[in-house]
């Protein structure tokens, strides 16, 4: 204990360390240190207490989060993460299936269907039904959501009351399950019930994995949806050791299941239970804390929190309000431009947030006319490019023929010859059969009355298939190179496609095929968010969580848009759009941004448009209103046009300095004394001077 680093932590996070007797809630505000109180307890619980680190359950939500969970706890226990159980619910979910799903009926080794493989599934599902192809974004959603709470097939079908869209949806949930059960596949939040499942049918198994978890450790504990809550129950079930660290002020993945009840109610679940609230803020500056936690306080459904900070006050928030979208990007996109030139940040220290994708429109062009990098973080993820979901369905259709979704996928991919009457031909024989796409092949082409042409193309494809099975591969990436070299793949894709599949291939080296797979199957849109690239981020608020940036800009901050309209007449919907706009304000350490519009156009349609009722709820004290029309705040209105300052150097113009010679301005600001001039210099790079010291003159 004496060695035990307990001094590196303040009072809050020791007693939520230390404290390890029976079921700890630690309410960890916005940027209080929950990573660093969930590292340490983990440390002190090997190092101080005797626990094995295979012993504990560590379960996030994120590949981002647990990678840096896993790295920041070897680096303190000196071990290796194999060892250990620290992941996503899912990827730990995926450990335990893998040893044990043949008890429940199905092959340990199982394929895991991502969203797209789900979407095309349920796409074919309700063509069969002849239903539109339409409404499958939303067939998949409600799906999903169904076995969140847990409402299997047959639990639904025999609760619907006669609307005709239910009906459609229990006839497609009962298609769909089967259908996974024929491929032996599993979607995501699959691999969470089949745990509870398998755990129901074997209280052996599940007595042997609660006693060897001996303590169970959550992150995010308030997006939890209800599987996973019971998942953790059935595992603390014998010893209550369990760690609950989350705030419910960040609950905004209602849409996904997630269920702020599980953090509310988690004293009444866990009788006994101690509750530690970490509220010492280390992210932002006082007048980010004061803003948010006076506007997040208006949520009547929360536990008390008292954010503070040592940080200094800083900048006050900025709010302007703008005619349109349009000039919302630009006004943005010159204030980044601004602070860059100056040298106060990098481009990679600015987040643009904004609640509709529809929003990054306006945001992408502005950036592009400024000249400034920036990348989409929920734009298509590496994993979910047309090309690596072309090998990775070669792959699994290696290990599995009966798996459809992927035989469609790669069938004619490289172009083969295979056409849409070939498919829906396979398609009947199947249906006709009962049996996979690969085997309706097979009938096909022992059939006299098919086409010798289709025949040899079909057959062709067999035999391919066929030579890549039975090879025996070291690793991941000697069956994806033997894939390119026998497919012929890459002669068929463009240059920066071909990148894109030499990247996947160099990923896979030193891993086993299934585990590759496991892996690019549950990698998410954020996990690709890198913050060592130099660009700016534009992201959707709730892809935000979990992410700070020196610079945040909240675009939209409108009545419809935020909080979202759809949330306006409904209390709990309009308290996690409450709590998702306090999530992007604490996304910034140094400035925040807000901006709204008087018009915008949303959904091809001109709307007028009214700031926002969360806007008005932040005290006029922390706000700093930057145009005329912000009427917002009883705050002294600055005039940004006033402030404009006729620079001595027009940007664009060259200039000459005695040692560095000609040089175009990029920025000029300030006045008087304080006068200073950007200037790249070919061969010599950007440069920030003062034209008084530096003795420039203009060519």
């Amino acid at each position: 204990m004496k060695d035990f680093p307990l001094g590196e932590l303040n009072p809050a996070q020791q007693e939520a360390v230390v404290y390890c007797e029976g079921p700890l809630l630690v309410l960890a505000g916005a940027g209080s240190g929950k990573t660093r109180v969930i590292t340490y307890k983990y440390a002190y619980l090997t190092k101080v207490l005797g626990y094995s680190p295979s012993s504990i359950f560590t379960v996030t939500f994120t590949n981002k989060a647990a990678d840096e969970m896993k790295e920041r706890i070897c680096k303190i226990c000196n071990g290796n993460w194999k060892n250990y159980w620290i992941g996503t619910f899912h990827s730990l979910c995926v450990r335990i299936l893998r040893a044990h799903i043949d008890q429940i009926g199905y092959k340990k080794d199982f394929i895991i269907y991502d969203e797209d493989d789900q979407a095309a599934l349920i796409k074919r599902i309700l063509k069969e039904l002849n239903m539109h192809e339409a409404l499958c974004k939303c067939v998949v959603s409600r799906i999903s959501n169904l076995k969140s709470n847990m409402v299997t097939s047959e639990q639904y079908a025999s609760n619907i009351e006669g609307y005709e869209f239910e009906e459609r949806l229990g006839r497609i949930y009962a298609k769909y399950q089967n259908e996974l059960k024929k491929y032996n596949a599993l979607d995501f939040d699959d691999l969470i019930l089949m745990v509870i499942n398998l755990f129901s049918e074997r209280e052996d198994l599940l007595k042997k994995y609660a006693e060897h978890f001996r303590y169970v450790l959550v992150d995010e504990f308030q997006d939890t949806n209800k599987s996973q809550y019971v998942l953790l129950q059935l595992l603390s079930k014998y010893h209550k050791k369990i760690c609950a660290v989350g705030d419910d002020d960040q609950s905004i993945y209602k849409f996904r299941g997630a269920n702020v009840h599980n953090i509310l109610n988690f004293e009444k679940d866990f009788p006994g239970v101690k509750i530690v609230k970490l509220e010492q803020n280390y992210r932002s500056t006082k007048h980010i804390i004061l803003a948010s936690s006076a506007m997040i306080s208006k949520n009547l459904l929360r536990k008390p929190k008292n954010l503070w900070t040592d940080r200094d006050w800083g900048d006050k928030i900025h709010y302007c309000q703008l005619s349109n979208e349009e000039e919302e990007a630009k006004y943005i996109a010159k204030n980044i431009k601004e602070m860059y030139l100056k040298g106060d940040y990098e481009y990679r220290d600015f987040a643009v947030l904004y609640r509709l994708t529809l929003q990054a429109r306006a945001l992408e062009e502005a950036l592009r006319i400024e000249g400034i990098p920036y990348h989409v973080v929920s734009g298509v993820s590496f994993y979910h490019r047309k090309e690596i979901k072309d090998v990775i369905a070669y792959m699994r259709l290696l290990l599995n023929r009966e798996d459809n979704v992927s035989l469609l996928r790669v069938i004619n991919t490289p172009p083969r010859g295979i056409g849409t009457s070939a498919i829906s031909k396979i398609e009947q024989e199947a249906k006709k059969n009962g049996c996979s796409y690969y085997e309706a092949i097979r009938i096909i082409i022992n059939d006299e009355t098919v086409a010798e042409s289709l025949k040899q193309k079909l057959s062709s494809f067999i035999a391919l298939i066929e030579d890549l099975s039975t090879k025996d591969y070291k690793n991941a990436a000697s069956m994806i190179k033997d894939i390119l070299n026998t497919t012929a793949y890459l002669e068929e894709i463009e240059e920066d496609r071909i990148q894109n599949v030499l990247e996947l291939l160099s990923s896979a080296e030193n891993i086993s095929v299934r585990d590759f797979l496991d892996k690019v199957s549950l990698v998410s849109n954020v996990d690709s968010w890198e913050s060592k690239k130099n660009y700016v981020s534009l992201l959707t608020l709730h892809s935000a969580k979990g992410l700070e940036f020196p610079v945040v800009f909240i675009a939209g901050c409108e009545e419809g848009i935020l909080p979202y309209f759809k949330a306006q007449e409904d209390p709990a919907e309009l308290q996690e759009e409450r709590r998702l706009f306090y999530v992007g304000m604490t996304r910034a350490r140094n400035l925040l941004f807000l901006t709204t519009v008087r018009q915008r156009r949303l959904y091809s349609k001109v709307q007028n448009q009214e700031p926002s009722s969360f806007i008005k709820d932040i005290p006029p004290e922390y706000c700093c209103c930057i145009k005329k029309d912000c009427s917002n705040f009883n705050t002294p209105v600055k005039d940004s046009d006033s402030r404009k300052i006729k620079p001595p150097f027009v940007i664009g113009c060259k200039v000459k300095h005695p040692t560095w010679g000609v040089g175009v301005v990029r920025d000029c600001y300030g006045e008087g004394d304080d006068l200073k001039i950007v200037v790249n210099f070919p061969g010599i790079g950007v440069k920030k001077l003062a034209p008084k010291i530096a003795n420039l003159e203009r060519v």
